[in-house]
């Protein structure tokens, strides 16, 4: 039994003072051995977690327990792991739970939730669904739905500069899906605003689909923002879809490219993550600030001004009153 869990969540629950959650949570977060990324921001909280399956059980209940929070859904999605997924704890105050600017406000409309078992049920027996991944580019190339539509597009922010590519499918059933659901929220209620009527959303993304229907016809490996990577999804029929980008043979091995300056998204496979020392070029390779080979290919982002219990330096410390916030469980 793996011993560690690593936890995908979000809520649009508005958190009213988000400078002062953030504080509380994080401090919650370091006495309880949690690492991970969490955004907290005026319409809700976004988290990826891990620790030990004790840690991260306590903290969902006390997420849950949380007055902010009671009524809502959270639907944490759990995965066993060996080890702790990340190398630190970053929980930082944003405008947004995931980055869109779309003028949308999922708590107002959005698509259609499907749970997985329905969603599995809607693409065996209707003929008039269209799947559309709402992720970025880096994400799709390595796994994504047999028979989806992509967009080549970095983030949700250039969603709007897409959708005409799909303007032809207004007539069908459209279900938007991601990795944990979150983008999905605003990417639906985008696609109500343009016009499409029959907009449905996978509920809790990939990864709530792999855990309870098993991953069926989701192609390749699910990218994840921990230092998996990726992840296995598909224990049906997996199939792998990309290619390693020095070779060009069948690899679904992603990796981040070891000089810091290029960073690239790729998959790269064993042998030539070995030859290349990690970089994705020669280029690569040669730079002169290239990070020693890490045969995981995942390497932690540098924070120079960020501390645990101040978040960033640079934004203004403001007084902060914990007399709404508990620790306790």
């Amino acid at each position: 039994m793996k011993p560690y869990r690593v936890l995908l969540y979000y809520n649009y629950t508005p958190i009213p003072n988000p400078e002062a959650y953030r504080e509380i949570h994080h401090l919650y977060c370091l006495e309880n051995n949690l690492l991970g990324r969490i955004i907290v921001a005026p319409e809700g909280l976004n988290g990826t977690v891990s620790g030990l399956a004790e840690d991260c059980e306590r903290y969902m209940q006390w997420l849950e327990n949380d007055p902010i929070f009671v009524g809502s859904n959270f639907d944490f999605k759990v995965e066993a792991h060996e080890k702790h997924a990340f190398a630190k704890l970053h929980v930082r105050v944003k405008e947004e739970i995931v980055n869109s600017d779309l003028p949308v406000n999922p708590r107002v409309k959005t698509g259609k939730h499907l749970e997985p078992a329905a969603f599995k049920e809607m693409l065996k027996n209707d003929p008039d669904v269209v799947l559309v991944d709402m992720r970025s580019n880096y994400e799709h190339a390595v796994g994504k739905f047999k028979g989806a539509i992509t967009f080549d597009m970095e983030t949700l922010r250039e969603l709007p500069e897409h959708v005409q590519e799909i303007e032809h499918l207004k007539d069908k059933k459209i279900i938007t899906y991601c990795t944990g659901g979150i983008k999905c929220e605003k990417a639906s209620a985008y696609l109500l605003e343009r016009g499409f009527e029959n907009v449905y959303q996978l509920h809790g993304g990939i990864i709530k689909y792999g855990l309870e229907e098993g991953g069926e016809d989701f192609e390749g490996k699910c990218y994840v923002f921990d230092n998996r990577v990726t992840t296995e999804v598909n224990q049906i029929n997996p199939k792998v879809i990309s290619k390693c980008y020095i070779c060009d043979t069948d690899c679904d091995k992603m990796v981040n490219c070891a000089n810091p300056t290029c960073n690239e998204h790729v998959p790269i496979c064993a042998d030539c993550l070995v030859k290349m020392e990690g970089a994705c070029s020669e280029e690569c390779k040669s730079h002169p600030r290239k990070r020693p080979y890490n045969p995981d290919g995942y390497y932690s982002k540098q924070s120079d001004n960020y501390t645990p219990e101040f978040g960033f330096k640079s934004r203004q410390k403001t007084e902060v009153d914990y007399s709404n916030f508990r620790l306790e469980v």
